[in-house]
């Protein structure tokens, strides 16, 4: 049997960073647990105390089918390489012909710039364009494909 997971971002500010990756994915923010009208009441129950409203977001994907994600404000700012990232499938992944994926891929890249993304560089393979390094607004690698 699978495990159930999420990814969490360790981040200096939760809430811009969960609205950025919100327009990535397409997810929502995740609502609170059943039995609870809020998140503050969730960490209220818990015995967590908050001391300001971007301590922490939550996204869901709206379908229930991928992994769920959690940003965490963190102290310390981000000081290497991801080793792990996200590659966002825009293009529909590499089984999708390179002539209808290029195109989905440039839209998304551009989309995701505007909200705040910043361009590392494009990748080719065998000479032709095949995906995008990003850094997400707090410096956080990711791929369009």
């Amino acid at each position: 049997m699978a495990t159930r997971w999420s990814v969490t971002f360790d981040c200096a500010g939760p809430v811009k960073l969960a609205e950025f990756w919100a327009l990535a994915l397409g997810y929502i923010e995740r609502p609170p647990p059943e039995g609870f009208a809020t998140w503050d009441d969730w960490f209220d129950h818990l015995g967590i105390s908050r001391d300001d409203d971007d301590e922490a977001a939550y996204l869901t994907d709206p379908d229930g089918v991928y992994p769920t994600m959690s940003f965490l404000q963190v102290p310390e700012s981000k000081v290497a390489k991801n080793r792990v990232h996200i590659d966002i499938q825009a293009g529909g992944g590499r089984q999708t012909p390179w002539e209808t994926r290029w195109p989905r891929v440039l839209a998304a890249v551009e989309r995701l710039t505007a909200a705040g993304a910043t361009i590392v560089r494009e990748d080719a393979i065998d000479g032709k364009p095949d995906h995008f390094v990003l850094l997400d607004p707090e410096g956080n690698e990711f791929c369009v494909v």
